[in-house]
């Protein structure tokens, strides 16, 4: 009988609980595929610190080696470490991790070389389909010569790329409270900022995949309430929360205040504007704050504005030549790291740029910061698509309003917007609601929710 993977195989990777909804036997036939499907004869294979990914890596490596790939292993490390690797050496890349979910939660986030994504549209549904016929069929034939194994260390190429690409050196010294959530940010970051002048308080860095102390997911508040006690408690100038696969990162500032992803986003935009000579494109999905194509335009740039989700990103990216991207939930694209999404080196460049000035953070981010925002509000419905379309009847025949639908249902007036996405995998509706003021951010919202929660 196929294995069933409808519920594993997300819109870019592959992700379920383990052994329950796959294993090793799956991800020795995923390696297979992938090797099929992008027709690699050579490939570059990392995973994080949770108990299940040495074993599910070894066995992709197995899938791999046996259609006549060679692989090279890279270890622990983070999944923008892998996509170093990957653009660095020219490889198609496989990370074995989760990211932020629970400890008995695994998963595969796989590119091509150059760190280009595999998504449903760009060989994961193809991967899949492999996957399932095996399943029932059979392994498929070995090549005539198997693949063979080499293992390599990345991780100080990896620091020395992010370095070279800003200038720490000169910053005035900082202290900064980093919590890795027992996550890869607990591997990375201790080569990354070593040597600089900077007064680095760890937390959580013992690699651990059940994750002790709090989930590794640092854009819920309750997962960073320890982050910011610590800021207070030090006197830090900054802290920085990485999540368990530590490519996304999140920032607060001095007063132990989280420093809004949209801000981080305008900040890191100025900098690349002015380090591509004051023009470039910048791509921003459409939950990213109104401040963010304000300042890109105000520093010279082209703001574009996508979907949601990574691939969508990357794609305008490459389609346009971007020198950045930024989104709310924290990933962070850079054209000089092959367009692919790491938050290490978004951290860097708000320590440059704290460093490079005598102010706090919070003086630092507040011109990047401009309106009020609700933040991402879930709501469990019934029936997504009618819930949806009551937003739109009470919203679409008023004066001064306009709808689009690139992602979900995005509602613009002249001085608030919000937008309504249903969720891929859950019976969610997902409300982002910003304004001019806090007041009218909070009726606009109120109102919103009636209508979402029925």
């Amino acid at each position: 009988m196929a294995a069933d993977l409808s519920q594993i195989v997300k819109a870019y990777d592959v992700r379920g609980v383990v052994p329950d909804q796959w294993d090793e036997a799956l991800a020795e036939l995923f390696g297979a595929a992938f090797v099929r499907v992008t027709q690699a004869d050579a490939i570059v294979i990392g995973h994080d610190m949770r108990p299940s990914s040495p074993g599910l890596s070894a066995a992709f490596a197995r899938g791999a080696t046996r259609l006549g790939a060679d692989v090279t292993l890279i270890g622990l490390c983070s999944t923008d470490q892998l996509y170093f690797a990957s653009g660095q050496f020219g490889l198609p890349g496989a990370m074995f991790t989760a990211s932020h979910n629970p400890a008995r939660y695994n998963g595969i986030k796989m590119c091509r070389a150059g760190a280009a994504p595999v998504g449903q549209d760009t060989g994961l549904a193809d991967i899949r389909a492999l996957v399932e016929r095996w399943s029932e069929e059979g392994a498929p034939e070995a090549a005539a010569t198997e693949g063979t194994v080499i293992e390599r260390d990345t991780l100080h190429d990896y620091a020395a790329h992010l370095r070279s690409l800003v200038d720490l050196t000169a910053i005035r010294p900082l202290k900064v409270v980093v919590d890795a959530g027992n996550g890869m940010g607990g591997h990375t970051v201790p080569t990354v900022l070593d040597g600089l002048p900077l007064d680095v308080v760890p937390m959580y860095f013992e690699l651990d995949g059940t994750f002790p102390n709090h989930e590794a997911n640092p854009l819920d508040p309750k997962n960073i309430v320890d982050l910011q006690a610590r800021v207070r408690a030090e006197g830090a100038d900054l802290g920085l929360a990485f999540d368990g696969d530590a490519d996304r990162c999140f920032v607060v500032d001095e007063n132990g205040d989280p420093v809004s992803p949209s801000a981080i986003t305008a900040l890191v935009a100025a900098r690349e504007l002015a380090k591509h000579g004051g023009s470039g494109t910048v791509i921003h999905n459409l939950i990213t704050s109104w401040s963010v194509p304000e300042v890109v335009r105000e520093h010279g740039g082209t703001p574009v504005r996508t979907r949601v989700g990574h691939s969508f990103i990357k794609e305008e990216m490459a389609k346009t030549g971007a020198i950045f991207g930024g989104e709310h939930s924290a990933h962070y694209y850079f054209k000089d790291f092959w367009n692919a999404d790491t938050g290490m080196l978004a951290a860097l460049h708000v320590l440059a740029s704290l460093g490079g000035q005598d102010g706090p953070l919070s003086g630092l981010v507040s011109s990047y910061d401009r309106y009020a925002s609700s933040g991402e509000i879930n709501s469990t419905v019934d029936d997504q698509a009618a819930r949806l379309a009551a937003v739109k009847t009470a919203f679409g025949g008023r004066e001064g309003v306009t709808l689009d639908e690139l992602d979900g249902l995005t509602v613009t007036a002249a001085d608030w917007w919000f937008n309504v996405r249903a969720s891929n995998t859950e019976p969610l509706l997902r409300l982002n609601v910003e304004a001019r003021d806090e007041a009218r951010m909070a009726k606009v919202r109120d109102e919103a929710l009636e209508l979402i929660r029925g």
